[in-house]
Protein backbone atom coordinates (compact mmCIF):
# COMPACT_ATOMS: atom_id res chain seq x y z
CA UNK A 1 0.00 0.00 0.00
CA UNK A 2 1.23 3.59 -0.87
CA UNK A 3 2.48 5.60 1.95
CA UNK A 4 -0.39 8.43 2.22
CA UNK A 5 2.15 12.18 2.05
CA UNK A 6 1.80 13.78 5.55
CA UNK A 7 -0.63 16.62 5.71
CA UNK A 8 2.03 19.29 6.00
CA UNK A 9 2.85 18.82 2.84
CA UNK A 10 -0.51 19.58 1.32
CA UNK A 11 -1.72 23.21 1.14
CA UNK A 12 -4.64 25.50 0.14
CA UNK A 13 -5.60 26.66 -3.32
CA UNK A 14 -4.88 30.03 -2.39
CA UNK A 15 -1.64 29.86 -0.83
CA UNK A 16 -0.01 28.09 -3.77
CA UNK A 17 -1.28 30.94 -5.33
CA UNK A 18 0.05 33.63 -2.81
CA UNK A 19 3.54 31.87 -3.00
CA UNK A 20 3.71 32.35 -6.65
CA UNK A 21 2.47 36.14 -6.67
CA UNK A 22 4.86 36.57 -4.39
CA UNK A 23 7.56 36.16 -6.90
CA UNK A 24 10.09 38.76 -8.13
CA UNK A 25 12.75 38.75 -10.22
CA UNK A 26 15.68 40.90 -7.97
CA UNK A 27 18.95 42.47 -8.57
CA UNK A 28 19.35 44.24 -5.54
CA UNK A 29 20.88 42.31 -2.63
CA UNK A 30 21.46 42.64 1.20
CA UNK A 31 25.00 42.90 1.34
CA UNK A 32 27.59 44.12 4.56
CA UNK A 33 28.60 47.43 5.23
CA UNK A 34 31.44 47.57 2.23
CA UNK A 35 29.06 45.90 -0.37
CA UNK A 36 29.99 42.52 -0.52
CA UNK A 37 28.20 39.45 -0.08
CA UNK A 38 26.12 38.60 2.58
CA UNK A 39 27.00 34.87 2.78
CA UNK A 40 23.85 32.65 3.16
CA UNK A 41 23.48 30.04 6.00
CA UNK A 42 25.48 26.21 5.42
CA UNK A 43 22.07 25.03 6.16
CA UNK A 44 19.90 26.84 3.50
CA UNK A 45 22.82 26.32 0.93
CA UNK A 46 22.62 22.78 1.35
CA UNK A 47 19.02 22.40 0.99
CA UNK A 48 18.84 24.39 -2.08
CA UNK A 49 21.32 22.40 -3.38
CA UNK A 50 19.32 19.21 -2.25
CA UNK A 51 16.18 20.64 -4.09
CA UNK A 52 18.03 21.08 -7.28
CA UNK A 53 19.30 18.04 -7.29
CA UNK A 54 15.93 16.06 -6.68
CA UNK A 55 14.77 18.01 -9.68
CA UNK A 56 13.40 15.49 -12.34
CA UNK A 57 15.80 14.74 -15.58
CA UNK A 58 15.20 12.27 -18.78
CA UNK A 59 16.11 8.82 -18.68
CA UNK A 60 18.44 9.34 -15.79
CA UNK A 61 21.21 11.26 -16.99
CA UNK A 62 20.64 14.41 -15.08
CA UNK A 63 22.44 16.35 -18.09
CA UNK A 64 23.11 19.61 -15.84
CA UNK A 65 25.79 20.75 -13.75
CA UNK A 66 25.41 24.45 -11.27
CA UNK A 67 29.05 26.35 -11.21
CA UNK A 68 28.96 27.80 -7.69
CA UNK A 69 30.87 30.88 -8.00
CA UNK A 70 32.88 32.23 -4.68
CA UNK A 71 36.16 33.98 -5.44
CA UNK A 72 35.38 37.57 -5.90
CA UNK A 73 37.63 37.61 -8.70
CA UNK A 74 36.03 34.96 -10.35
CA UNK A 75 32.23 36.94 -9.62
CA UNK A 76 33.61 39.94 -10.69
CA UNK A 77 34.64 38.49 -13.85
CA UNK A 78 31.54 36.81 -14.83
CA UNK A 79 29.60 39.98 -13.42
CA UNK A 80 31.82 42.11 -16.45
CA UNK A 81 30.88 39.08 -19.36
CA UNK A 82 27.13 38.73 -18.49
CA UNK A 83 26.85 42.65 -18.24
CA UNK A 84 24.88 41.57 -14.79
CA UNK A 85 26.78 43.65 -11.52
CA UNK A 86 24.65 41.81 -9.28
CA UNK A 87 26.41 38.12 -9.65
CA UNK A 88 28.96 40.16 -7.42
CA UNK A 89 26.85 41.01 -4.60
CA UNK A 90 24.26 38.23 -3.97
CA UNK A 91 24.89 35.61 -1.60
CA UNK A 92 24.70 33.01 -3.62
CA UNK A 93 25.80 32.96 -7.70
CA UNK A 94 25.23 30.11 -9.82
CA UNK A 95 26.31 29.41 -13.69
CA UNK A 96 23.60 27.02 -15.03
CA UNK A 97 24.68 24.97 -17.69
CA UNK A 98 23.86 22.08 -20.01
CA UNK A 99 26.38 18.96 -19.16
CA UNK A 100 26.20 15.87 -21.39
CA UNK A 101 30.24 15.18 -20.24
CA UNK A 102 29.20 13.11 -16.93
CA UNK A 103 27.33 10.80 -18.46
CA UNK A 104 30.33 10.02 -21.67
CA UNK A 105 32.42 9.83 -18.59
CA UNK A 106 30.65 7.12 -16.70
CA UNK A 107 30.52 5.64 -20.43
CA UNK A 108 33.80 5.48 -20.58
CA UNK A 109 34.48 4.24 -17.68
CA UNK A 110 32.10 1.63 -17.60
CA UNK A 111 33.65 0.70 -21.17
CA UNK A 112 31.46 1.61 -23.30
CA UNK A 113 31.38 3.87 -26.38
CA UNK A 114 28.90 6.82 -26.37
CA UNK A 115 26.46 7.49 -29.18
CA UNK A 116 26.45 10.72 -31.21
CA UNK A 117 23.50 12.60 -30.25
CA UNK A 118 24.33 16.78 -30.17
CA UNK A 119 20.87 17.84 -31.09
CA UNK A 120 19.16 15.60 -28.27
CA UNK A 121 21.75 17.15 -25.65
CA UNK A 122 21.34 20.57 -26.10
CA UNK A 123 17.21 19.25 -25.93
CA UNK A 124 17.41 17.28 -22.79
CA UNK A 125 20.96 18.97 -20.83
CA UNK A 126 18.51 22.65 -21.12
CA UNK A 127 15.47 21.02 -20.05
CA UNK A 128 17.33 19.30 -16.88
CA UNK A 129 19.54 22.39 -16.25
CA UNK A 130 16.23 24.53 -16.02
CA UNK A 131 14.34 21.85 -13.78
CA UNK A 132 17.52 21.93 -11.39
CA UNK A 133 17.65 25.55 -11.75
CA UNK A 134 13.70 26.49 -10.99
CA UNK A 135 14.08 23.50 -8.36
CA UNK A 136 16.63 25.71 -6.30
CA UNK A 137 15.56 28.92 -6.78
CA UNK A 138 12.05 27.83 -5.37
CA UNK A 139 13.93 26.34 -2.45
CA UNK A 140 15.65 29.62 -1.83
CA UNK A 141 12.03 31.94 -2.27
CA UNK A 142 10.41 29.38 0.04
CA UNK A 143 13.46 30.08 2.93
CA UNK A 144 12.71 34.58 2.05
CA UNK A 145 15.19 34.46 -0.46
CA UNK A 146 14.77 35.86 -3.79
CA UNK A 147 16.54 35.88 -7.09
CA UNK A 148 17.53 36.47 -10.90
CA UNK A 149 17.90 34.11 -13.77
CA UNK A 150 20.64 35.76 -16.31
CA UNK A 151 20.17 35.28 -20.03
CA UNK A 152 23.17 37.54 -20.20
CA UNK A 153 25.37 34.97 -20.62
CA UNK A 154 24.97 34.78 -24.02
CA UNK A 155 27.06 37.96 -23.96
CA UNK A 156 30.48 36.76 -23.37
CA UNK A 157 29.87 32.49 -23.62
CA UNK A 158 33.58 32.18 -24.44
CA UNK A 159 34.79 34.27 -21.89
CA UNK A 160 32.87 32.14 -19.10
CA UNK A 161 34.16 29.11 -20.67
CA UNK A 162 37.38 29.95 -20.06
CA UNK A 163 37.07 31.24 -17.06
CA UNK A 164 34.85 28.10 -15.77
CA UNK A 165 36.94 25.85 -17.57
CA UNK A 166 34.16 24.12 -19.02
CA UNK A 167 34.80 20.75 -21.38
CA UNK A 168 33.20 19.79 -24.68
CA UNK A 169 29.53 18.79 -23.70
CA UNK A 170 28.99 21.47 -21.06
CA UNK A 171 27.31 24.62 -22.29
CA UNK A 172 26.33 27.76 -20.03
CA UNK A 173 22.51 28.17 -20.02
CA UNK A 174 22.46 31.03 -17.90
CA UNK A 175 23.73 32.54 -14.47
CA UNK A 176 21.09 32.65 -11.48
CA UNK A 177 21.86 34.95 -8.40
CA UNK A 178 19.95 34.53 -4.65
CA UNK A 179 20.01 36.61 -1.63
CA UNK A 180 17.79 38.89 0.69
CA UNK A 181 15.83 41.80 -1.43
CA UNK A 182 17.01 44.85 -1.04
CA UNK A 183 14.42 46.39 -3.22
CA UNK A 184 10.91 46.43 -4.13
CA UNK A 185 10.53 44.93 -7.25
CA UNK A 186 6.91 44.98 -8.71
CA UNK A 187 4.62 42.50 -9.80
CA UNK A 188 5.26 41.76 -13.43
CA UNK A 189 2.27 40.99 -15.70
CA UNK A 190 2.13 37.67 -17.80
CA UNK A 191 0.51 37.01 -21.37
CA UNK A 192 -3.44 35.86 -21.00
CA UNK A 193 -3.76 32.16 -19.94
CA UNK A 194 -5.62 31.42 -23.23
CA UNK A 195 -2.47 32.19 -25.63
CA UNK A 196 -0.32 30.02 -23.33
CA UNK A 197 -2.24 27.21 -22.18
CA UNK A 198 -3.99 24.95 -24.99
CA UNK A 199 -6.51 22.78 -25.09
CA UNK A 200 -5.64 19.51 -27.14
CA UNK A 201 -4.72 21.86 -30.22
CA UNK A 202 -2.55 24.97 -30.54
CA UNK A 203 -4.44 28.42 -30.71
CA UNK A 204 -2.11 30.80 -32.92
CA UNK A 205 -4.41 33.70 -31.43
CA UNK A 206 -6.50 36.44 -33.33
CA UNK A 207 -5.17 40.05 -34.02
CA UNK A 208 -7.20 41.05 -31.40
CA UNK A 209 -6.08 38.40 -29.00
CA UNK A 210 -2.48 39.42 -29.81
CA UNK A 211 -3.15 43.41 -29.45
CA UNK A 212 -5.04 42.66 -25.72
CA UNK A 213 -2.22 40.29 -24.80
CA UNK A 214 -0.01 43.03 -25.74
CA UNK A 215 -2.04 45.89 -23.70
CA UNK A 216 -1.64 43.52 -20.70
CA UNK A 217 1.93 43.16 -20.89
CA UNK A 218 2.57 46.63 -21.70
CA UNK A 219 3.38 47.31 -18.06
CA UNK A 220 6.52 45.21 -18.37
CA UNK A 221 8.14 47.75 -20.64
CA UNK A 222 7.78 50.50 -18.17
CA UNK A 223 10.95 52.52 -17.85
CA UNK A 224 11.60 55.98 -15.78
CA UNK A 225 8.34 56.26 -15.33
CA UNK A 226 7.40 56.29 -18.93
CA UNK A 227 4.32 53.93 -19.94
CA UNK A 228 5.29 50.42 -21.06
CA UNK A 229 5.66 49.72 -24.91
CA UNK A 230 6.28 45.69 -24.56
CA UNK A 231 5.67 45.08 -28.84
CA UNK A 232 8.63 47.91 -28.96
CA UNK A 233 10.79 46.36 -26.09
CA UNK A 234 10.34 42.86 -28.13
CA UNK A 235 11.44 44.47 -31.11
CA UNK A 236 14.49 45.59 -29.61
CA UNK A 237 15.52 41.85 -28.51
CA UNK A 238 13.55 39.75 -31.17
CA UNK A 239 13.30 42.12 -34.56
CA UNK A 240 15.39 42.52 -36.86
CA UNK A 241 19.29 43.76 -36.18
CA UNK A 242 18.12 43.60 -32.21
CA UNK A 243 19.66 41.47 -29.58
CA UNK A 244 18.82 37.78 -30.24
CA UNK A 245 20.37 38.11 -33.56
CA UNK A 246 23.84 39.55 -32.49
CA UNK A 247 23.67 36.84 -30.13
CA UNK A 248 22.89 34.37 -32.40
CA UNK A 249 26.38 34.01 -34.20
CA UNK A 250 28.00 33.58 -30.54
CA UNK A 251 25.55 30.89 -29.58
CA UNK A 252 26.49 29.22 -32.60
CA UNK A 253 30.46 29.19 -32.15
CA UNK A 254 29.75 28.40 -28.49
CA UNK A 255 27.94 25.16 -29.59
CA UNK A 256 30.57 24.01 -32.05
CA UNK A 257 33.20 24.26 -29.65
CA UNK A 258 32.25 22.58 -26.76
CA UNK A 259 30.51 19.90 -29.36
CA UNK A 260 27.38 20.14 -29.23
CA UNK A 261 26.58 21.85 -32.91
CA UNK A 262 23.65 19.57 -34.80
CA UNK A 263 23.66 21.87 -37.67
CA UNK A 264 25.92 21.53 -41.03
CA UNK A 265 29.29 24.12 -41.31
Amino acid sequence: MLRRMTDDRHRRPEDVRAFYDAHRTVRQYETHEDGTPLPMPDEHLDVILHAAQRAPTDATAQLYSLIRITRHDLRARVADLTTNAHIATASEAFVVCADVRRVQRVLEVAGQESGTWPAIAVHFGIGDAVMAGTNLLTAAEMLGYQGCWIGGVLNGLQGIIDELKLPQGVLPFAALTIGRPAEHAPYRPRVPRPLVIHTDTYHDGTDDEIRHATEVMNPIAARNGQPGDWARLLTAYFGQGGGMEKREPGLVAALKRQGLWAGGE
